[in-house]
Formats: C-alpha cells, sequence, structure tokens
C-alpha cells in the first residue's frame, strides 16, 4: 500500500463522506486557481496546511513527503518564466516581470497541489470509486478502475520482491548487474502482470461475473455541519482576498 493510501485509510476523516472532504479539498484548489495569487493563493495555502496538520491529523513528515513530488514540477515550471527566448536582450534573456509571473504560478499551483492533497489524505479510493456509480459514471468504467486500483498495488508489491530477490543474489553490484537486473524486473513484472489477469479473470468467471463488480461501503452520510463548515471557510478566503487584495512586487 502506498504511503498516502495509507495515511488516507488511518485518517481522522476516514468515516465521513467524501462529498464532505471533496466540498473542502476540492473547494480550495478551485480557489487558488481562480482567486488572485496575492493574497487568494497564499491565504489558500496556509489555510490547507492549517487543516492538513491540525483536523485532518496528517504527519508532517508523511505530507511533505508526498508534497514534495508536484512542489517540484510547480518549481520547474515557475523557472521556466524567469527567462525569455528571442528579443532585444539576445536569444536567452531574463524576462520581464519574470520574478512576479513565477512567483505568482509558484503560489497558485503550490496552493492548488495541497487542497487535492487534502482530499487525497483523507479519502481512501475504496470509499470513492465505488460512490461514482451513483453520481452517473458508467458502472463498467468505475469496475475498471477498481481493477486497476488494485492491481497497480499487486504489481508494485511484486517488483518489490523481484528487486529485494536481486539484491541478495548480488545484482547490483556493478552497473552492468544493475541493467541486467533492470531487464530482468521489467521482463518478470510484465510477464507476472499477464498471469495475474488471467488468474483475476478466470477467478471472476467462477463466481457468475456479470459485467458489475459489487463491493461493500462503509455507511457514510453527508454531514450538514462539516459542509456549511467548509463553505463558510471558503467565503471566508474570498472575502478576505477581495478585501486585502493588492499586486504583488
Amino acid at each position: 500500500m502506498l504511503p498516502i493510501d495509507a495515511a488516507a485509510h488511518s485518517s481522522r476523516w476516514r468515516r465521513r463522506h467524501p462529498v464532505d472532504k471533496a466540498v473542502l479539498g476540492l473547494g480550495l484548489t478551485l480557489l487558488a486557481i481562480s482567486l488572485p495569487p496575492w493574497p487568494g493563493a497564499a491565504l489558500v495555502l496556509l489555510s490547507a496546511l492549517v487543516v492538513l496538520l491540525g483536523p485532518a491529523g496528517v504527519p508532517g513528515r508523511r505530507l511533505w513527503r508526498a508534497y514534495r513530488v508536484p512542489l517540484g514540477f510547480c518549481v520547474t515550471s515557475a523557472l521556466t518564466l524567469l527567462v525569455q527566448v528571442g528579443g532585444p536582450g539576445g536569444f536567452v534573456s531574463l524576462a520581464d516581470d519574470g520574478p512576479v509571473r513565477a512567483g505568482e504560478l509558484l503560489l497558485r499551483t503550490s496552493a492548488a497541489s495541497l487542497g487535492v492533497l487534502l482530499f487525497a489524505f483523507t479519502t481512501p479510493m475504496s470509499d470513492l470509486l465505488p460512490r461514482l456509480v451513483r453520481a452517473g459514471v458508467p458502472a463498467p468504467v468505475v469496475d475498471v478502475a477498481l481493477v486497476t486500483y488494485r492491481m497497480s498495488f499487486l504489481l508494485l508489491d511484486s517488483m518489490r520482491r523481484i528487486r529485494e530477490a536481486q539484491a541478495a543474489r548480488l545484482g547490483h553490484t556493478g552497473r552492468a548487474a544493475q541493467w541486467r537486473s533492470l531487464a530482468g524486473l521489467g521482463a518478470t513484472a510484465f510477464v507476472r502482470a499477464f498471469d495475474r489477469a488471467t488468474r483475476l479473470q478466470a477467478g471472476l468467471a467462477g463466481r457468475g461475473y456479470d459485467g458489475t463488480l459489487r463491493v461493500l461501503v462503509p455507511e457514510a452520510r453527508v454531514s450538514v455541519r462539516f459542509t456549511a463548515a467548509s463553505c463558510a471557510l471558503l467565503a471566508t478566503l474570498a472575502a478576505l482576498t477581495l478585501v486585502l487584495e493588492r499586486p504583488l512586487t
């Protein structure tokens, strides 16, 4: 199980309905990309951090491990705005207002990423996917997503076991050995993936599979109080942005 998925299953908000958490997490994401970067995205980023580390109870170290990957993409994207290609300054030169535009993009993307992580750290996919059928998503699409989600963990576990076996047989001692081990890892994982898929198909057929995967979904109700508090927080952030809006200089 991936660390973020394990954190979602052990979250304080694990038993809350996904709609409650979607209103808050995805609402913060929408505010981050729609409000002015300063102070809107900055307020969203701060609020998301407070909620994640406070009421949601996400450990700071685990949050950083998951956040550093999208943050790296955010920083890389912002750096490209610092330069321009062509123009009177030469083939490559510093862009006019580059630092301001880069700062605005970094604020927007980093805040939006935290909003998505808030939803991911509190909502297991096993709780979300089965409920998508009630939201109008075709059942075959949800079934494929469920099987892919499950198979991805089995594939990752197989790859981990193969790497451990290769390391125990001195398969990572040199560059040539590492390349041979990598090729063997890819070939073995490919074969095992098809083998597991075949066994899964045979198992479903033996259990009378009729085109729909039926799974137990934990009982949960949409909390009017929680949703109202989330909407109030989003409205407060939007109002504060309109009051405090200043150009980022």
